[in-house]
């Protein structure tokens, strides 16, 4: 496999001034879209409720991830709490929405990661990483020395600044975005972003234009590249065939897509006129020809059972 690019910015010392920069991003914070201002290096806490430490709910070897990040032995995953974006749906409530987990400095963090990568993990996948950049950059400087080689994952909500991907451009090889909403008045609805869309779509592109098309090794193994997933929603209202024309026509025909089938009532949609029922399975037959019309070839393939809804 191919050795990750950030070992070549730790070795000339951009990695460090890159954390000095991520850092600075902090107070007042303007990390992500919601641009709250307040002092995180003085563990003032604005929407995604953490300061100047991550709050990390849990580690371990995942076997649920795509294909090309599980292989043989696992997606090395670090759940990070909370969020930037809170989905009312979201299906990790109790990290994202209850805060669940612990703070952890960088050397904690680096310590995660390479127990992880000496477990025999074929990357770092970070979940939910928008909000914590610069701590993460913080413990990968410490990880590093300390014999880490692996890709690392990004793996957001795409609620992401371009701004700040390009803090990190060189370091991620590997980006795994969602693509949510095509309409902003559902993101509003449902995430209290109506600005979702226009974030999400640039961020596609910042992340398309670092690391291109996933490529894998030759057992199957993501080495660099963007892989996207798209959550079907009912009735429609994700926009999924929107998104996939625009990642056929205006990222790469080429690009990888998750086209996920288990979207279930959770949290504050459970009551909801729209998101209060399962998906159907005309709907996600419709979702997967609606990729197959863009264009899209590149589409997840591992098997999985899938139990379908009748409305």
């Amino acid at each position: 496999m191919a050795k990750p690019s950030y070992l070549k910015l730790h070795e000339c010392g951009e990695l460090r001034k890159r954390v000095k920069q991520a850092l600075q991003v902090l107070n007042p914070c303007s990390l992500c879209p919601r641009e709250c201002g307040v002092n995180r290096l003085k563990d003032e806490k604005g929407f995604c409720r953490t300061g100047r430490f991550a709050r990390i709910a849990s580690f371990n070897a995942h076997f649920g991830e795509e294909s090309p990040l599980v292989g043989r032995n696992g997606s090395g995953t670090i759940f990070i709490s909370s969020c930037n974006l809170l989905c009312n749906f979201c299906q990790n409530e109790e990290i994202s929405h209850g805060n669940e987990g612990n703070e952890a400095g960088p050397e904690q963090i680096a310590s995660m990661m390479i127990h992880l990568a000496r477990s025999g993990c074929h990357n770092i996948n970070f979940v939910t990483p928008s909000h914590v950049v610069p701590q993460l950059l913080e413990a990968l400087a410490l990880a590093i020395p300390q014999g880490l080689d692996l890709p690392l994952v990004y793996n957001s909500s795409g609620y992401d600044k371009k701004e700040t991907l390009k803090l990190i451009e060189g370091i991620f090889d590997i980006y795994m975005p969602d693509f949510k909403f095509w309409d902003g008045k559902w993101a509003e609805r449902y995430c209290g972003a109506a600005d979702y869309p226009g974030f999400a779509a640039e961020a596609v592109r910042e992340m398309h234009r670092q690391v291109g098309d996933l490529v894998l090794d030759g057992e199957g193994i993501a080495e660099r590249g963007l892989l996207l997933r798209h959550l079907v929603m009912p009735g429609g209202i994700g926009g999924t065939g929107e998104i996939m024309e625009f990642l056929a026509h205006e990222i790469s025909p080429d690009t990888y897509v998750n086209i996920m089938d288990q979207y279930r009532p959770c949290g504050g949609a459970i009551q909801d006129a729209y998101l209060g029922r399962r998906l159907t399975a005309e709907e996600y037959r419709t979702a997967l020809s609606s990729a197959a019309r863009a264009g899209l070839k590149r589409l997840d393939s591992r098997e999985r059972a899938r139990i379908y809804f009748r409305l």
